[in-house]
């Protein structure tokens, strides 16, 4: 089967109706999970960016409380997990806020997390790979905003 392109697919949305549409979204809500909550944050969480981005903090609390801390093995397995569920929301916004706020968070847990990630080279590398992807993130900002999540990135980044 041959995929279509984007403006294929918009082209005919346009000649269906709204019911056929409304068919189509519950449809493509079926086939995988993350159909499905990209469907929700549409529907529920994109008129409240800050309720969202707090929502996926609690969970990342949450998530950071169940790692089983018997051996750095587990802890990467989970870490891995966790940056795995942050990712896929970061790319439901379509705000360069939202993933520089989550990554910033995500990174802070990670930091205060004992035993100290630092003493294992993986989970060391795997947070200086989020650094540095929450700095060039910040590079496409506005002054304004690039200086304040500058700051916060300098206050966990010691």
């Amino acid at each position: 089967m041959k995929t279509v392109t984007i403006k294929e697919i918009k082209d005919e949305l346009r000649n269906r109706s709204a019911k056929e549409m409304l068919d189509f979204c519950l449809r493509l809500s079926k086939f995988k999970k993350e159909n499905k909550e990209l469907l929700a944050y549409l529907l529920f969480d994109s008129y409240d960016e800050e309720a969202f981005i707090e929502s996926i903090k609690v969970e990342i609390d949450e998530q950071f409380e169940l790692i089983n801390t018997k051996s750095y093995y587990l802890i990467k397995k989970s870490v891995r997990k966790i940056l795995a569920f942050v990712k896929r929301n970061i790319r439901f916004s379509p705000k360069k806020q939202t993933e520089i706020e989550l990554l910033i968070y995500f990174c802070t847990k990670l930091n205060k997390f004992t035993p100290s990630i630092h003493r294992n080279p993986s989970l060391k590398n795997l947070y200086l790979r989020q650094i540095e992807l929450i700095k060039k993130a910040i590079s496409t900002l506005h002054e304004d905003l690039q200086h304040d999540y500058g700051v916060e990135l300098k206050s966990i980044d010691k």
